[in-house]
């Protein structure tokens, strides 16, 4: 039961960020001429709340908490990245 209350909350949390915070961030993007260091940004920026939508995940071997690398981020996500949103 607690599970599937957490899986909902990052779905929620997901939604809002789809919605809200992702076109918000890229208000005004298409008369911007973004260069690999905006991209990069933009890209921080985006696994930084999904870091923070998804939290950290068990590591049974180490036995204690890591976060999320960006490759699990986005498998998570299963959404287009921010960086295909914009182009």
């Amino acid at each position: 039961m607690l599970h599937q209350h957490l899986l909902s909350s990052s779905l929620k949390k997901t939604k809002i960020y789809r919605t809200v915070l992702g076109p918000a961030v890229l208000c005004g993007s298409d008369i911007w001429s973004v260069k690999l260091r905006e991209e990069h940004r933009l890209r921080v920026f985006e696994n930084r709340v999904l870091r923070r939508i998804f939290g950290p995940k068990w590591d049974d071997v180490a036995r204690k908490r890591r976060k999320l690398h960006n490759k699990e981020l986005l498998d998570l996500y299963c959404s287009p990245n921010i960086i295909t949103v914009k182009k």
